[in-house]
């Protein structure tokens, strides 16, 4: 009976760490035999039910259990990164907007690709479901705002007007209007049955980056470079302006009294928007804010409980809304990379992250992160071992050049000049 259990039990932690690991070998190229880091992160979206999160990425869709914590999914196909995706009301169905210039269609719960919506029109950067589920909007490099039959994948509208890029677009509560931000600096409100022009809001100095509707409807948020204005969504009239601005799409809180924002910095701001104060700042780093851990999206879970961001230092973290106190952290994505490097022995494989500074260092054999070196404030552009094994010589954007103690990750010795 003794031996039975220990080999039940050897067996169970065979199969944990096989699903723990499983991920890196989840929609590889022919050839490949690991994945290591799950691409830089774009844009992260809870879903309907609250169960999973959506990371959009570099090299595809993860999906997450927000219970387990799990990677439940990878999505790949398209060819280059996902820029935008969103839910279908009833959970079901994921989209997904990408640089290959496709809108593509996933089940939302198991990752399977269900069809290409719309092939070869212009970069996709935003998408977005109606609330009843029936058209999906995107937004794109051409000018032009696009609404499709969900089901047929039919062109119904081709709204334009912006000048050049449409970065953003969203649906009304009721279904009636969709909005969209682009690089003449206003919000355009279109009828969505009609596709006509119902209002221009004149929205910012510069380029409008984010637009998102209140839960109720009543209040229409825009955002340019340095401010978030909102917006009175039937008269136009602007309410309050929000007077400090980051880089992420907007995300109002289920009850619609808080709009969050994510900032270049690391922090994330969430505002009253009722009275546009400031309520309360979420910043998890040691050290001071810094370009290295731009926050790229936010989003509220449907019950209001959870806040969860989306860093392009490879971290999407989950936030308790009330406390503000940090939850859980994902970990394992990763910006761009310039350069890798084998160890001598082959056990260890170092990379850079390109974004901000980062080199991490991989076991070969499970893919698995063992260990990052910072300390630059700029991007990492190349990384080296040296013959031994013993140092790793990176070199940043900084013009700095700096050697690492390869088994305890110390600094050693920097190159300046």
């Amino acid at each position: 009976m003794k031996t039975i259990v220990t080999l039940l039990i050897l067996f169970t932690l065979f199969l944990v760490n096989t699903f723990a690991q499983d991920y890196t070998q989840w929609g590889l190229p022919d050839g490949a035999k690991a994945r290591l880091g799950k691409g830089d992160i774009n844009e992260i979206q809870y879903s309907p039910d609250g169960t999973r999160l959506a990371v959009a990425s570099s090299i595809g869709i993860w999906l997450y259990d927000t219970t387990t914590y799990q990677e439940v999914s990878l999505s790949t196909g398209h060819e280059g990164y996902v820029s935008s995706i969103s839910f279908s009301p009833d959970g079901t169905t994921l989209a997904s907007g990408s640089g290959d210039q496709t809108i593509r269609l996933w089940d939302a719960q198991t990752g399977a690709h269900i069809r290409t919506l719309i092939e070869q029109t212009s970069w996709v950067n935003s998408v977005s479901f109606s609330p009843d589920g029936s058209t999906i909007a995107s937004g794109h490099r051409d000018d032009t705002t696009r609404l499709w039959d969900a089901t047929t994948g039919e062109l119904k509208h081709t709204l334009m007007g912006h000048g050049y890029v449409v970065f953003s677009v969203a649906f009304s509560p009721d279904g009636n209007t969709i909005a969209s931000g682009g690089d003449h600096s206003t919000v355009h409100l279109s009828d969505v049955t009609t596709g006509e022009l119902k209002h221009t809001l004149p929205a910012h100095n510069g380029w409008v980056y984010s637009v998102a509707f209140s839960p109720d409807g009543k209040t229409l948020a825009s955002r340019g470079y340095g401010e978030i204005r909102l917006w009175d969504a039937d008269t136009g009239e602007l309410k309050q302006t929000l007077t400090e601005s980051g880089g992420s799409p907007i995300s109002f809180s289920p009850d619609g009294k808080t709009v969050a924002d994510g900032m270049a910095d690391g922090r994330i701001l969430l505002w009253d928007a009722a009275t546009g104060t400031l309520k309360q700042t979420l910043f998890e780093y040691t050290g001071v804010a810094s370009i290295s851990y731009s926050v790229a999206s936010v989003s509220y879970s449907p019950d209001g409980s959870t806040l969860a961001s989306g860093s392009r230092d490879g971290t999407v973290r989950l936030w308790d809304a009330a406390t503000g106190a940090l939850k859980h952290t994902f970990t394992g994505h990763t910006s761009g990379i310039n350069s890798v490097s084998y160890s001598p022995d082959g056990g260890t494989i170092a990379s850079n992250m390109s974004r901000d500074g980062t080199v991490w260092l991989w076991d070969a054999a499970t893919g698995t992160l063992k260990q990052t070196l910072t300390g630059y404030t700029s991007g990492v552009d190349s990384v080296s071992y040296s013959p031994d094994g013993n140092t790793i010589a990176s070199g940043g954007q900084d013009r700095i050049i700096r050697l690492w103690d390869a088994a305890t990750g110390a600094l050693k010795q920097t190159f300046t000049g």
